[in-house]
């Protein structure tokens, strides 16, 4: 597809990304190995990695100008990141080098029978601490930025660039992956939060995960919508309401979701998205937002096609950097999520712009 015929891209395409790079060894096995067997890869790619960086490739291969703040060490692994990341596109002058050390990795065990990946990390070393980012450093990364982007690792450094960016009313995206230390104070700034399935409930509490979306409304009155992405299933996402509503019906957001499960079209295989009517949504013994409620479902990938998941959610959140109303954001994330998902590696797959296959969402 021509770029020409594309819609226009965002105005202010600059968003800056702060967290994990690596450098990924991605082994296909016929099946995953019992304890103390000895069996051989069916293929392997070495790439690069870790969410921010991820996401921040996916984010550029859109059209997007993406920078990163970062560390990694000056050894084989931190030179290939940095040269992958800038092959892509991806601003990564704002980098710290460390002279010693080693840099990120992860050994990713990709399951053919199961179509599941089992990762094993091994953190950078020394890590990135606030003191190595210059006030001046950090101006310059936050200048004409339209978003700021977290995947929650490097937490000291982040704070002081999610506060600096509140104080600019930069709007912040958080990834909550899982618990990790700092996380908490991190999506205090935050104004969007994209979730793992099992964060919410683990986080908050509650007993369902529309309850859950509830109570993290409730505990973080910063935040316009939270998303939580479910793999094959989808994706569900509450978004707060602007003026309130107090004339809004009530109804248990539980009831909402499960409604909205039953209306939605699972003889499409492209992604869909469907919404209730701005209303009260209530959760029993947590409270109550009005809002909107979105079920978004994922595309059906023939298994034939489905070769890799790595990454997936990393995808996810760099198509939601490109800034859409939520009824087109849902599905053109989880189109680009599924594009990557036909091919080994986090990065192999990632669409640009002007694939064909995104046409139709854009």
């Amino acid at each position: 597809m021509s770029s020409d015929s594309l819609p226009p891209l965002p105005q202010n395409r600059i968003v800056l990304g702060c967290g994990q790079v690596a450098v990924d060894f991605l082994a296909t096995v016929a099946s995953f190995p019992n304890p103390d067997d000895k069996i051989r890869s069916t293929s392997l790619k070495v790439q690069g990695g870790g969410n921010a960086g991820n996401a921040s490739t996916c984010a550029a291969r859109l059209g997007l100008n993406p920078r990163l703040i970062s560390k990694v060490s000056n050894d084989s692994h931190g030179k290939g990141i940095l040269e992958e990341l800038e092959a892509d596109g991806v601003d990564t002058s704002f980098f710290i080098v460390s002279e010693e050390g080693n840099s990120s990795f992860t050994y990713v065990i990709v399951d053919s029978q199961t179509k599941t990946r089992t990762c094993i990390h091994t953190p950078g070393y020394p890590p990135l601490i606030p003191e190595e980012l210059s006030q001046s450093s950090l101006l310059s990364a936050l200048d004409g930025v339209n978003m700021v982007y977290f995947d929650g690792r490097h937490h000291e450094t982040a704070l002081v660039v999610a506060k600096e960016a509140a104080r600019k009313n930069i709007p912040i995206l958080v990834e909550a992956e899982r618990e990790r230390e700092g996380l908490d104070d991190l999506l205090d700034f935050a104004t969007y939060a994209i979730c793992s399935a099992k964060f919410p409930q683990a986080w908050t509490e509650a007993p369902s995960v529309p309850s859950a979306l509830i109570s993290m409304l409730l505990r973080l009155p910063k935040l316009k919508f939270v998303i939580v992405t479910l793999g094959e299933e989808g994706c569900i996402m509450l978004e707060r309401s602007v003026n309130g509503g107090s004339d809004a019906e009530e109804m248990d957001v539980q009831c909402s979701w499960e409604s909205l499960k039953l209306i939605k079209d699972d003889s499409k295989t492209i992604p869909t998205c469907i919404s209730s009517v701005e209303t009260k949504l209530s959760a029993n013994g947590i409270g109550t937002i009005t809002g909107r409620l979105f079920v978004g479902t994922a595309e059906k990938i023939p298994p034939s096609e489905l070769v890799d998941t790595t990454g997936a959610g990393d995808a996810f959140i760099g198509a939601v950097l490109y800034g859409m109303p939520p009824e087109k954001m849902l599905p053109f994330a989880a189109q680009v999520a599924a594009t990557g998902c036909r091919a080994l590696g986090a990065r192999s797959g990632l669409p640009l712009r002007t694939d064909p296959r995104l046409a139709s969402f854009l």
